[in-house]
């Protein structure tokens, strides 16, 4: 079969102008053979209302060839360390969700083993979050990239990812690829042409009547999904039973104070009657939405729930945004690939949009199709998306099920039914405290144990291999891990000195997409 010749991707935004520079950086050097075109419309807005990230996207900021300073500088971007989640478990608690390693393990055992032995005693914190470099340090507003060279402290192993303006990004991403060669054509697509003999996509047309033909076709229409859905009737597995809210409405708003306490180095999650509202801190400004439930609020009450609630002044009128929770049945149906929101939706409350649009990508690269597109490779592509998206789904459908509050919609999500695949999760966790990773599932042991706790799920027994321990030991052991990390954290700067030191936009341009 001959190897494919053009790759069209319809749509722009975020996930399409993702795809472009990864797919020119990664795959257009084959022999230099391979064109790649994007259509989009300057007309149809798109979804980005400032994004949260998790980790991963350092590895596509680096395979896709791009400077970390010049890429903070370029979208008003801060540092994220973690997601602080308010009210969750209970009306007046919260916790952090902090990437990265928790303390250090001893013996067989993770950390939370001997501190759910050994918390209420007096003799240890009672406090999770002190026993991680990222969520200690995010409670103090500090921050700084990891020492790969103290091999024997917690500040090696910072992890973090990032918050930055999503129209800011796709404006950055889209002069990258341009820049290795990927053409843009703006137009509004009239009509998709399918192949008579096969029914795949061949060409799109647009309103000015120009065609755009291709091999291979990336739908990055957003919820739309002009192509996987309105032309190739691929269908949707709807998930909204297990996670409840249907809309969000987003306003940014300026800072209203001091910058050294307002911008945060996490994501703030607030639960709210119906739904939870985000805080993201740019540099420019701070994003923010409220995720709702229209069954139990209407539209007028929770934007009016969002302005209560800025930290200052709205530099825009609040945006509703209308979404349905699921995935298509098919990411990759014939020769079409839907990539981000085209191919599914999770709500934004663990950050996960940008992640699915990238490993969708190296997915699709992994499995890169010639001419004659295998459908053991299709299988394949779709059997792991499926996979990845059920795994997120089941932790998003956590966050609610466990939760502590007394208004309709929370008390629902606490007695609902739960697909099998979490019941055995929490049944085991509930147990003793253990949880184990599936495979390649996005998030780690760490993810699920601090937010399993942080709900509230506090196991009926201990593993027995912490009593291998005397308490003198135990009481030591965590001792000197708070110890250390408070140590370490005291040493680090504020998070907006450091930012103002290391890569400070050079400009307030702003972008509110």
């Amino acid at each position: 079969m001959k190897p494919i010749s053009k790759i069209v991707i319809v749509g722009g935004g975020t996930s399409g102008w993702m795809a472009a520079v990864l797919l020119a950086k990664l795959c257009a050097p084959r022999g230099g053979n391979l064109q790649i075109e994007l259509v989009e419309s300057d007309a149809i807005a798109t979804i980005g209302v400032g994004e949260a990230t998790i980790p991963a996207i350092k590895q596509f900021n680096r395979l896709a060839g791009l400077s970390e300073t010049e890429f903070l500088r370029a979208t008003q971007a801060t540092f994220k360390l973690g997601i602080e989640f308010s009210g969750w478990g209970a009306p007046d608690q919260a916790y952090i969700h902090g990437f990265g390693k928790i303390g250090q393990d001893m013996g067989w055992l993770r950390l939370h083993a001997y501190w759910l032995k050994m918390r209420g005693t007096g003799r240890v914190s009672d406090r999770f979050a002190d026993y991680s470099i990222n969520t200690a340090a995010a409670y103090q507003n500090r921050f700084m990239v990891p020492r790969p060279d103290m091999t024997k402290s917690p500040l090696r192993e910072i992890a973090y990812a990032y918050h930055f303006d999503a129209g800011l990004y796709a404006r950055y991403l889209r002069r990258h690829a341009e820049a290795l060669g990927v053409a843009r054509t703006e137009g509004t697509v009239r009509e998709v042409v399918l192949r008579a003999e096969d029914g795949f996509v061949e060409q799109v047309i647009l309103e000015n009547g120009a065609t755009v033909s291709g091999d291979l076709f990336l739908d990055c229409t957003g919820m739309r999904g002009l192509l996987i859905e309105e032309t190739l009737k691929t269908g949707f597995e709807d998930w909204s039973h297990w996670l409840p809210c249907d809309r969000a409405v987003a306003a940014p708003c300026a800072y209203g104070g001091d910058k050294r306490t307002q911008m945060t180095p996490y994501t703030r999650s607030i639960a709210r009657p119906a739904g939870w509202q985000w805080r993201i801190p740019l540099q420019h400004r701070i994003g923010n939405g409220h995720v709702y439930a229209s069954r139990h609020m209407s539209d007028d009450e929770a934007c009016a729930i969002l302005m209560r609630h800025l930290d200052g002044e709205a530099l825009a009128e609040p945006r509703l945004i209308p979404f349905r929770t699921g995935r298509r049945l098919k990411m990759w149906s014939r020769n079409v690939v839907a990539t981000g929101l085209a191919g599914g939706f999770m709500e934004p409350l663990e950050s996960t949009s940008i992640h699915l649009v990238q490993s969708g990508l190296l997915r699709l690269i992994n499995l890169f199709p010639d001419s004659g597109f295998s459908e053991t490779a299709r299988d394949a592509y779709n059997a792991q998306s499926r996979f990845e998206y059920e795994r997120i789904r089941d932790f998003l459908i956590a966050h609610y099920h466990l939760n502590g509050r007394d208004e309709p919609m929370w008390r629902a999500c606490r007695d609902m039914a739960i697909p099998d695949s979490l019941k055995a999760r929490l049944d085991l966790f509930r147990a003793s405290g253990r949880f184990f990773k599936d495979a390649d599932e996005l998030f780690a042991d760490e993810s699920w144990i601090q937010v399993l706790l942080g709900q509230g799920l506090i196991p009926n027994a201990c593993d027995p291999f912490v009593d291998l321990y005397d308490d003198e030991a135990k009481t030591a052991y965590l001792n000197n891990i708070r110890d250390v990390i408070r140590s370490c954290v005291a040493g680090m700067p504020n998070h907006a000195d450091y930012i103002a030191a290391h890569c400070a936009a050079e400009t307030e341009t702003t972008s509110c997409a």
